[in-house]
């Protein structure tokens, strides 16, 4: 029987292997799915916990859930080598197993570099999973229990991410709340269009969050962040330090005998397939590939769009059809501004803000949701919250 590994359960990873199990096969090949995590995140979901406006069940179906009668197997573990002369995939399941491949899917998503800035590994709180959620929910609620006058925060990174938490942890830390942005750049929201930027902009001056551009931070310790400006240095107290800059690629994956770009990011062609390894695909934010003679971006919108052309690629490579080339449409972007607000840019032609955003965007990743399934559980509890809540008020 053909066997397809997947590494990663991601939006690339997860959505392959799902796609794939829908594909018209005569005889069902052996799919499996690896992860470290029990879990599927839905990252863009993963701020409204810090504002309490969802719970983890909802961003966060286990994987045994969601691959239920779906012919998926999962498998959690550690990849610690990959094998391509031999096929083989090396998982750390508490002791070391080892998987012969047909087939192998590279989806293994980004971390954080936490060893730029002196103090960072030490200090700062990424945010990319629900182990970081935690720390960063832990020290909010001793802080938010504590006599402190003021809660001091400082988010490193204007991007879409530092943007997000500095409004949701705006709202929820409200006048108690002193919270700072820091970018190396001129502008926040570099890649997003000037009308998102110029919405967000605002969000972030209506909650009072300061924003230090051309700024960078330079050294972190336990309660004070040093930032370099163009004309000199400051230090100042800070009680927690969050750290949205930049993305790595596991160890793992810098060690494949595979080319790489000057990024570390695995070289692919059109099709997706790892170059000189027809039965390798990369996908998400580890593949480097060009649409148009651009860079795609490093977001869930690509790795989406990549595990359906990854899934129809991998069947035409074992039924003996043409392989079809990756081509990307960018349909926009959301971004959430605090609770129950967001701007929304629509193809990059036009944008909406405040609460239609804020709905256009819970309708948009709902339907991105992995199953029909986990779609009706979340849609149905969306539309009868609001009534539960009324009738426990009344009561």
């Amino acid at each position: 029987m053909t066997r397809i590994c997947i590494l990663g359960g991601g939006f690339g990873g997860l959505y392959t292997a799902l796609n794939l199990s829908r594909l018209p096969w005569a005889v069902m090949p052996e799919i499996i799915l690896i992860d470290k995590s029990d879990r599927f995140l839905f990252t863009p979901f993963l701020y409204e916990l810090v504002t309490k406006e969802m719970q983890e069940w909802e961003i966060a179906p286990p994987f045994t859930e969601l691959l239920a009668n779906t012919g998926i197997q999962f498998i959690q573990g550690t990849v610690t080598n990959v094998d391509f002369e031999a096929k083989q995939v090396e998982v750390n399941v508490g002791q070391k197993s080892v998987l012969e491949y047909d087939r192998l899917v590279l989806a293994i998503g980004g971390e954080t570099p936490m060893n730029y800035v002196a103090g960072a590994a030490e200090y700062a709180i990424p945010f990319r999973n629900l182990n970081d959620f935690y720390r960063l929910n832990s020290k909010l609620e001793l802080l938010e229990a504590s006599n402190q006058d003021k809660i001091r925060v400082c988010i490193a990174g204007g991007g879409s991410s530092g943007v997000e938490l500095a409004c949701k942890i705006g709202d929820r830390l409200k006048e108690r709340g002193r919270v700072r942005l820091v970018d190396r750049n001129d502008k926040i929201l570099a890649n997003s269009t000037n009308a998102n930027r110029a919405i967000a902009e605002t969000a972030l001056s209506e909650r009072g969050v300061w924003t230090d551009l051309n700024t960078r931070v330079s050294q972190i310790t336990e309660d004070e962040v040093t930032l370099d400006y163009a004309d000199g240095s400051d230090t100042l107290p800070v009680d927690i330090v969050l750290w949205t800059v930049g993305s790595i690629f596991s160890k793992v994956i810098q060690d494949l005998g595979v080319g790489h770009n000057s990024k570390g990011a695995i070289v692919t062609e059109p099709t997706l397939q790892v170059k000189d390894y027809p039965d390798v695909f990369a996908i998400g934010d580890l593949a480097s590939l060009n649409v148009n003679g651009q860079p795609l971006p490093a977001t869930a919108q690509v790795a989406f769009q990549q595990s359906q052309y990854c899934a129809w690629n991998i069947w035409a490579s074992i039924n003996q059809k043409t392989l079809v080339n990756f081509s990307y449409i960018p349909l926009g972007e959301f971004i959430s501004l605090g609770i129950d607000s967001a701007t929304a840019s629509i193809f990059g032609k036009f944008s909406i803000d405040g609460l239609p955003a804020h709905a256009m965007r819970r309708l948009a990743y709902l339907l991105r949701m992995p199953t029909i399934q986990h779609q009706w559980k979340i849609g149905t509890h969306w539309l009868t919250k609001p009534l539960i809540d009324m009738l426990r008020k009344a009561v």
